[in-house]
């Protein structure tokens, strides 16, 4: 898939941008906060009407504006020229696909993948298990319905039982939200437990290909709890509601679910150890690379369509080994979206530039 035509309309400090790909490879080039991850930040939102900095779309509509729209038109392997309007507003989005409307979420998602390399992505080694959670979430809703209707079923039930909570309701009331909530937290894990199944060996490929195989990385599912452990899935429902009576009286001293899928982790280990307590700067960047290509190699092979790379600051924080290989690992096929302060290096091929400043982009002609 290709990215050919983008128009911005009052996002973020992007007043109005009309810019044209004619190439593979597109670098944005300026000073921080002139509207680079901006224009990133647009593209990605294509994908699954998300953003991938944060949960409030309406976040994105310019400070003092009453919406945002973007249109992007795509040469698609499946579905040939393709155009998408997305309209934002405080009280929600507008979007239609050549000319056609779009009134449910699963019609669309993952039509036009993305996948963004951010240099904030180092947190997802170092960080909370919620960026995990996140980025696990992100990377199966993104290709699979079915995934991303689980995880909306699990946390619409478990606000019901949370409300019941903060209200300190009777144990017969709490007893038939649970019900719901266990078999949700079932459907939620089962399809965790195989989508990290999925992931695994991508993660491990390519960090062998960044490493030049210097040590071995694994990504391994970790559950919140032992109710997790069953693979039946009427057993694991089962399961799920004595774990959650079990522990009904401290969420009620608490007011909260206290563990549940909400609370899963992703085991991240490099040489066996894990990585966020052993591994060292280049280890750590590598596998943060590796879980993004992980993820790229995840989307083609579950949609059969090649995923615009959207790269948002990290050439730079690469040596100059560990970025041939990440270029290499990327392929000749795909088309990047990059940005940084600096040009990219000549070894990198050659890029369509674009300056930034305070939200305006200038295209620079070719020598």
């Amino acid at each position: 898939m290709r990215l050919r035509r983008l128009t911005l309309q009052n996002l973020r400090n992007i007043p109005l941008a009309e810019l044209s790909f004619s190439g593979r490879q597109q670098f944005f080039v300026g000073q921080n906060g002139q509207g680079k991850t901006n224009l990133l930040e647009a593209v990605g939102f294509v994908t699954a009407l998300r953003s991938f900095r944060t949960a409030d779309a309406s976040l994105l509509i310019a400070q003092g504006k009453r919406e945002g729209a973007l249109a992007a038109e795509f040469d698609h392997e499946t579905y040939g020229p393709s155009r998408v309007v997305i309209t934002l507003r405080p009280g929600g989005k507008e979007v239609t696909c050549d000319g056609e409307r779009i009134t449910r979420l699963a019609d669309f998602l993952g039509r036009f993948p993305t996948v963004v390399f951010s240099s904030q992505d180092q947190q997802l080694v170092r960080g909370a298990p919620a960026l995990r959670r996140r980025w696990l979430d992100l990377a199966l809703a993104g290709t699979d319905a079915r995934y991303l209707y689980s995880l909306t079923n699990y946390h619409r039930a478990l606000e019901g039982r949370n409300q019941l909570l903060k209200r300190q309701a009777s144990a017969a009331e709490l007893a038939a939200f649970e019900a719901p909530l266990a078999e949700a937290a079932a459907a939620l894990v089962a399809a965790r437990r195989a989508g990290v199944e999925t992931l695994a060996p991508h993660v491990a490929a390519a960090y062998a290909a960044l490493s030049a195989e210097a040590e071995p990385a694994s990504l391994a599912y970790e559950p919140d709890t032992d109710a997790a452990a069953s693979a039946v899935p009427s057993d694991a429902a089962f399961a799920w509601r004595a774990h959650f009576e079990k522990t009904r009286a401290r969420d009620l001293q608490f007011r909260s679910s206290l563990s549940g899928p909400h609370r899963d982790d992703l085991a991240l280990r490099v040489g066996g150890r894990p990585a966020k307590d052993y591994g060292s700067e280049g280890q750590q960047r590598s596998l943060v690379l590796a879980l993004r290509l992980a993820q790229v190699n995840h989307v083609r092979a579950a949609t059969g369509v090649q995923p615009v790379l959207l790269a948002d600051d990290v050439l730079g924080e690469l040596d100059p080994a560990r970025r041939r290989r990440f270029w290499a690992a990327l392929g000749e096929e795909r088309q990047v979206l990059a940005t940084g302060t600096e040009l990219p290096a000549a070894e990198l091929g050659d890029w369509e530039i674009f300056r930034v400043s305070a939200g305006g982009f200038t295209a620079e002609e070719a020598p």
